[in-house]
């Protein structure tokens, strides 16, 4: 991967919010050769991060991020794990080289989507002279294949409900909103919002408690890269919680955009897919019948 103009060298820094993500790419860096380095965001990642040489930063702390670009040889950054929340005003620190920036940041941190203020992170980091790539470029592994994931396959009326829930998340994410969706006999139930792809599934599972959706159909949820999305950063994500809030919410099973999502703890996941009844498949929105 090529640096950017003025890349100071070849270290790979991660850049860590919360869950397990961060840790899998650092292993993974690791495994490959690399030494990297972790900048853990303040309020936001919660694993323990012995063992790798690490500081924690503030979310919206440019001008430390780019000492510590500087003072450990950092060419390239991974941003990795879930952020929560946006910082507020106060908590945001510039350096000279992102002061030019800086108007249309905050206008974009204050009323841009995700995937807006995600390329204004990237724009803000690569004016410190690093190249920011994608979690994929170092740990290939955890990107969704195409077909069938574990022993359940979709039936056809699954099928039927991932074409339909696909052509809602895409429209969402053409307005900057979230990536998931929920189809239950054709009809979208629930939109990925803000709060996340398990509080959304929490939703559902509430709506069939409240008899507002059928029993008798199971439905499913997709999860798409928004079409205008820098896929270096917040590719869609299932793991273990999915599968355990999909089950509560009576889904058959779960969907994801295959090379353009990540798949945490597949073995496991799986493992528990396979045990509730779901299935899990990877689908190509360039084939006829999403390739399943």
């Amino acid at each position: 991967m090529p640096l950017a103009p003025g890349a100071r060298g070849h270290r790979l820094g991660i850049i860590a919010g919360s869950g397990y993500l961060p840790h899998f790419v650092a292993e993974a860096a690791r495994r490959a050769g690399e030494d990297p380095f972790i900048m853990a965001l303040s309020n936001e990642a919660d694993q323990s991060w012995d063992g790798f040489e690490h500081a924690v930063i503030g979310v919206g702390d440019v001008a430390g991020l780019a000492r510590l670009l500087k003072r450990h040889d950092i060419g390239r950054v991974v941003m990795s794990g879930a952020v929560r929340r946006r910082p507020p005003l106060a908590d945001i620190h510039v350096n000279l080289r992102s002061l030019v920036k800086l108007p249309w940041a905050l206008k974009t941190l204050l009323a841009g989507g995700d995937d807006a203020v995600l390329k204004m992170v990237i724009t803000l980091i690569e004016a410190q002279g690093a190249s920011v790539i994608g979690v994929q470029d170092i740990a290939p592994d955890l990107l969704a294949t195409a077909g069938a994931l574990g022993k359940i396959r979709p039936s056809a009326d699954d099928i039927a409900d991932i074409a339909r829930a696909s052509e809602a998340a895409e429209a969402l994410g053409r307005l900057d909103v979230g990536q998931g969706a929920v189809s239950i006999g054709g009809r979208i139930v629930a939109l990925e919002g803000v709060e996340g792809t398990d509080r959304m599934l929490g939703r559902v599972a509430e709506l069939r408690a409240e008899g507002r959706i059928s029993m008798k159909r199971k439905g499913v949820l997709v999860k798409l890269c928004k079409p205008q999305q820098d896929i270096r950063a917040d590719l869609p994500a299932i793991g273990i919680s999915t599968v355990v809030n999909a089950q509560k919410a009576g889904l058959a099973g779960i969907a994801v955009q295959a090379g353009r999502a990540l798949v945490i703890e597949r073995e496991k996941m799986l493992a528990a897919a396979d045990e509730a009844g779901l299935f899990v498949c990877g689908i190509d929105l360039g084939l006829e019948g999403y390739g399943l």
